[in-house]
C-alpha cells in the first residue's frame, strides 16, 4: 500500500541514499531503495519520489543521491522508449540485430539457469532470489541477464519473458528497455564486448559472500574465496552442480557471433 511506499522512500533518504553509489551494488546488504514494486503498481509515483528526495537534500545534493536521481530518469526513459516502440518487447530496438544468429540454450541449460543451477554462485543466488521473494538486487539481474544472453547466447526475448513472470515489479518498458540494454540491441545499449563475469561481479560486489550463502547454501560452508568458485573444491559442494558452460569459452564465443553481426 500507499503508506508502505512511503515508509520506503523515507528509510531510504533518511539512511542508505548517501551511500547510493556503492550500496546499491552489494547485495548482501540493503543499499538499493527497494521502491521498484511499489512505483510497478503505482503505490507511488516517481514525481513524489524526485520531489521528496529534492527536499530532503535541499541545495547542492551528494553526489550519490544525484546518481539515485539518474536512475529514476532512465525509467521514465524505459517508457519513452515503449511509448516511441510499443513492441519493445518483441522486437529489436536496433534493426541490425534481426540478423544476429542466437543459438537457443538446450532445455537443460535453460532450466539451469532459470532454477538457479548454473554453477555460478551469483548467477545461482539471483535466480533463487527471483523464484523465492519475486525480487531480484539489481547488480544480480545483471549478471544474471548477461549470463543468459551472451554466455548461452539466448535470444533476450527468453529472458524478458521468464522476468516477466516472476518479479513483482517488472513492467512493460523497464523489463525490456534492460534486456535490450544487456543484449547490445537496445537504445544507449551495453556495448557488445561487455560481457559480464559472474566470479568476478561476485568477488567484487559480495567478497564476503553474504549474499551467496543466504541462497545457495548447498556452499554456504566454503571460506570467502573459495565460495566464489565452488568447482575448484568439488568435494566441499554436495549437491551443488558444475558448470553449465566454461566462461573463457563461453566469452569468446559471444564476441565472435557479435563481431560477425558488427562485420555485416
Amino acid at each position: 500500500p500507499a503508506s508502505c511506499a512511503r515508509a520506503r522512500l523515507t528509510a531510504f533518504l533518511d539512511g542508505p541514499a548517501e551511500q547510493y553509489a556503492t550500496g546499491r551494488d552489494r547485495p548482501g546488504s540493503e543499499g538499493s531503495s527497494r521502491l521498484s514494486p511499489h512505483l510497478r503498481f503505482g503505490e507511488i509515483s516517481p514525481f513524489r519520489v524526485w520531489q521528496e528526495t529534492r527536499e530532503n537534500f535541499p541545495g547542492q545534493a551528494p553526489a550519490d543521491v544525484g546518481i539515485f536521481k539518474s536512475e529514476l530518469g532512465w525509467r521514465e526513459f524505459c517508457w519513452q522508449l515503449l511509448y516511441e516502440n510499443p513492441s519493445l518487447a518483441t522486437r529489436n530496438y536496433r534493426p541490425e540485430f534481426d540478423r544476429f544468429e542466437w543459438q537457443p540454450p538446450s532445455d537443460a541449460e535453460l532450466t539451469a539457469w532459470q532454477q538457479g543451477r548454473t554453477g555460478y554462485p551469483l548467477v545461482d543466488a539471483g535466480m533463487r532470489q527471483l523464484w523465492q521473494t519475486g525480487w531480484m538486487h539489481n547488480r544480480v539481474r545483471m549478471a544474471a541477464a548477461s549470463f543468459l544472453v551472451k554466455n548461452l547466447l539466448a535470444d533476450w526475448r527468453v529472458g524478458e519473458a521468464w522476468f516477466w513472470d516472476t518479479l513483482v515489479d517488472a513492467d512493460a518498458a523497464s523489463n525490456p528497455a534492460n534486456w535490450q540494454w544487456v543484449a547490445g540491441s537496445g537504445a544507449d545499449a551495453s556495448p557488445y564486448f561487455r560481457i559480464f563475469n559472474p566470479v568476478t561481479q561476485s568477488k567484487k560486489f559480495d567478497a564476503g559472500g553474504r549474499y551467496l550463502r543466504k541462497f545457495v547454501p548447498e556452499i554456504a560452508g566454503m571460506d570467502d574465496q573459495t565460495i566464489h568458485e565452488p568447482w575448484k573444491a568439488p568435494g566441499q559442494a554436495a549437491g551443488y552442480p558444475s558448470p553449465v558452460v566454461g566462461l573463457p569459452e563461453s566469452r569468446e564465443r559471444a564476441l565472435a557471433s557479435y563481431q560477425k553481426l558488427k562485420n555485416g
